[in-house]
């Protein structure tokens, strides 16, 4: 996969997966895209990183053990509401987990298609969340004025 120069979105994201693999894979991927990736393997530790750091987007398994991926999502966003959420699960539709009834952003079945899935949800979820400051034809000219204000 090649990255185009154009594609200069990048975020805080945090992973949470009690799974190490899962985590590794996840992560790799996402740095490779130029995002800062941090890493929980427990729910517990991700509400208290969340605490100490600001993130643009959490990704989050389902099934973890002491606290699943749903209860995670609900104490995230009572103390984090704006932030965005992708879970991920093996049963999303075993369980018939969806946006509107987990309170995730996106929720992404666990499949073959798992990575080009969540480069474009994480994507997606970043551009809708940076604040349109300039028109969206004039991104050129911020490097100008960025020159200009120095």
């Amino acid at each position: 996969m090649t990255h185009s120069s154009s594609n200069n979105l990048s975020g805080r994201v945090l992973i949470v997966d009690d799974n190490s693999l899962g985590l590794a894979a996840r992560r790799s991927v996402l740095e490779e895209l130029g995002h800062k990736v941090s890493t929980c393997s427990s729910p517990h530790e991700a509400l208290e990183l969340c605490g100490k750091q600001r993130f643009d987007v959490v990704v989050t398994d389902y099934k973890m053990p002491k606290m699943n991926g749903l209860e995670f999502i609900g104490r995230l966003k009572k103390q984090h509401p704006q932030i965005a959420v992708v879970l991920i699960s093996g049963f999303t539709d075993t369980l018939g987990l969806n946006e509107s009834n987990t309170g995730a952003d996106v929720v992404m079945q666990k499949s073959a298609h798992e990575v080009s899935l969540l480069i474009r949800s994480v994507n997606r979820l970043l551009r809708q969340q940076k604040p349109s400051k300039r028109p969206a034809g004039s991104q050129t000219s911020s490097k100008n004025e960025k020159r200009k204000s120095h």
